[in-house]
C-alpha cells in the first residue's frame, strides 16, 4: 500500500514524516463518530485535531466547514433588525397610548414593506459587490498578462512584508505564477484583500435576498402577533397587558437569535444571547421613551 506522508516542521525547517499512531487516530474516530475540526478546536485538542486531520487524508476527503454559516448574516441581520423594528413600533405606539388597532395596522405594513425592501437591498447590494470584485480582477489578470513582472514584484513585497524572507518570498511567487489563475486569485485577497465570489455568484446573492425577507418578515412577526392572539385568549386583557406580552415574546425571540450566533462563533449561547437581549432592549427602550415623549407633546391625539 501507499504510505501516506504529512508535513512536520521542526525549528525553522519543514520535514517529510510519515503519520504516526495510525490503529490509534483510527481507533479515536470510531469511538467518537461526531469529532470535528470544530470541536477539536473549541475543545483545544491537538490529538483531536491530528487524528481527525490524518483520518480526512487518508481517506482522500476534504474537511467539512460550516457552509450554513454563508447565510449566517441574512438571517441574524434580518431577523433581527425585523425583531427590533416591529417592537420600536409597538414600543413607541405603547409610549404613546395608542389603540391595538392602530399598532396591527403600523406593524404589520411597515414589516411587509420593510421586509420586502431589505430582501431587495441585499441582493442587489450583493450583486454589485460581486460584479465589483470580478471587474477588479479582470484588471489584476490584465496586468498579470501584460507586465508580470510588476504583478511578480508586488506580491514578493506583500510576502515580505507578511514576514517572509526575501528569498522565500521569491520561491513562493515564482511557482503561484506558473498558474495564472491562481495567482490572480491570491493577488485578489493579499494585495487588494478581496474574496473571489463563485460563478454562480448571482444565483447566491438571490438566495441572500430570499433569506433576508423570510428572516426579516417571519422574526419581525413575533412582537405584534401577541396582539393578534392574546386578545383571543384574553379577552379582558388591557392595553399594558398586551405590550407586557409583546415584551416577553420579543425577548425569548432576541435571546433565540442570539444563542443562534454563537452555533458559528466561538462564544458560549448564553453569552451571546444576553448581550442580543440587552442590545434589542436598549433600542426598545429609546422607542418607547420617544412614544411616550411624543404624547406629552400631544401627538397622539391626532392619531
Amino acid at each position: 500500500t501507499t504510505q501516506h506522508n504529512i508535513l512536520k516542521q521542526t525549528n525553522n525547517d519543514l520535514t517529510i514524516m510519515p503519520p504516526h499512531g495510525a490503529g490509534e487516530n483510527s481507533a479515536l474516530l470510531a469511538k467518537n463518530g461526531d469529532l470535528t475540526a470544530r470541536k477539536a478546536f473549541e475543545g483545544y485538542d491537538a490529538e483531536a485535531s491530528k487524528a481527525y486531520h490524518d483520518s480526512k487524508h487518508a481517506a482522500g476527503s476534504e474537511e467539512m466547514h460550516q457552509s450554513e454559516g454563508g447565510f449566517l448574516k441574512p438571517i441574524i441581520f434580518g431577523g433581527l433588525d425585523g425583531t427590533l423594528t416591529a417592537f420600536a413600533i409597538v414600543a413607541g405606539a405603547a409610549g404613546g397610548k395608542l389603540s391595538t388597532g392602530v399598532v396591527l395596522i403600523l406593524g404589520f405594513s411597515n414589516i411587509l414593506a420593510d421586509a420586502l425592501s431589505m430582501g431587495v437591498g441585499e441582493f442587489l447590494s450583493s450583486k454589485a459587490e460581486n460584479e465589483w470584485i470580478l471587474s477588479e480582477r479582470r484588471r489584476e489578470m490584465w496586468e498579470f498578462e501584460n507586465y508580470p513582472e510588476g504583478e511578480m514584484r508586488e506580491m514578493v513585497e506583500i510576502f515580505e512584508d507578511r514576514g517572509m524572507s526575501h528569498e522565500d518570498a521569491e520561491l513562493v511567487i515564482l511557482t503561484m505564477a506558473k498558474y495564472k489563475d491562481f495567482f490572480v486569485d491570491v493577488m485578489m485577497t493579499q494585495e487588494l484583500e478581496l474574496q473571489v465570489p463563485e460563478e454562480e455568484h448571482v444565483k447566491e446573492a438571490f438566495h441572500e435576498g430570499i433569506v433576508m425577507f423570510l428572516s426579516f418578515a417571519t422574526f419581525g412577526a413575533f412582537p405584534i402577533l401577541g396582539y393578534v392572539v392574546f386578545p383571543g385568549l384574553f379577552p379582558d386583557a388591557s392595553s399594558e397587558q398586551l405590550f407586557g406580552a409583546a415584551c416577553g415574546v420579543t425577548g425569548v425571540v432576541l435571546f433565540f437569535l442570539g444563542s443562534l450566533k454563537s452555533k458559528f462563533g466561538t462564544h458560549h449561547w448564553i453569552m451571546c444571547g444576553i448581550e442580543t437581549l440587552l442590545l434589542g432592549g436598549a433600542c426598545a427602550t429609546i422607542a418607547f421613551g420617544i412614544g411616550q415623549l411624543l404624547s406629552k407633546m400631544g401627538y397622539s391625539e391626532a392619531v
